[in-house]
């Protein structure tokens, strides 16, 4: 991965893991939080429900990474669906209370480890998903980090980007004037073209498409759902 990825992936840990940490523990809860903030908690919740609208229902036997897991959400609801789940998360702080949320009855079907979401060592998966993980980084670099995705995945990976557009580009602009705490590490907007050419030339991703899904708009939560899988 280029250094530009590994400067951003230890921003991200920074941002997650100390300044924002004790923020990311409300919005994730039932906590009350600021109208801003109560809009990306609506947004985050939809595109949740829509990135599992396009997995089966029944996903036992079925080994999979939740990459930037968080606080452990989305980790629940596919072990709700019979998947073994390997939760993974830069933040140290966010995994620890991941765990403590975890409901006792999924605790033999799901594992969260604090770590880099491309490390090799988790091993293969038969589906991957990206929720708001990838969304920092660069066409160039998300493209790289599908590619290792998909040398471990036997089906799919679902993942979201930031859309491009006008509207998305002004609130970036305007989410500078509002308190630090109300504000998200920088976010690297992308069409699917310009995805889909950085993928191309990649060995990993031969023989897998790219389908643009769901597009969620909730404030200053704009996110769309992408899939990457095998032709």
């Amino acid at each position: 991965m280029s250094a530009s990825y590994h400067h951003k992936r230890s921003q991200l840990e920074t941002y997650f893991d100390r300044t924002a940490a004790e923020g990311w523990a409300r919005l994730t809860s039932d906590a009350p939080v600021s109208r801003i903030r109560a809009t990306v908690r609506a947004g985050r919740e939809g595109m949740r429900a829509a990135l599992l609208d396009r997995l089966p229902g029944d996903l036992t036997g079925r080994r999979v990474l939740d990459a930037g897991c968080g606080f452990g959400p989305l980790s629940v609801e596919l072990a709700k669906r019979g998947a073994r789940v390997l939760g993974v998360d830069l933040s140290p702080t966010t995994v620890e209370a991941a765990r403590s949320r975890l409901p006792a009855a999924l605790a033999d079907q799901v594992e969260f480890q604090a770590g880099d979401l491309l490390d090799p060592a988790h091993g293969r998966f038969d589906l991957v998903v990206a929720m708001d993980s990838l969304i920092h980084y660069r066409p160039r670099d998300a493209a790289h980090a599908l590619a290792t995705f998909a040398a471990r995945t036997e089906r799919s990976i679902l993942f979201t980007v930031a859309p491009r557009t006008v509207l998305l580009t002004a609130m970036l602009a305007a989410g500078t004037v509002f308190p630090r705490r109300d504000r998200s590490p920088n976010i690297q907007p992308v069409t699917p073209r310009a995805l889909s050419g950085a993928m191309e030339g990649l060995a990993p991703l031969e023989g897998w498409g790219l389908t643009p899904g769901a597009r969620i708009k909730s404030g200053f939560y704009f996110s769309q759902a992408m899939e990457v899988s095998r032709a």
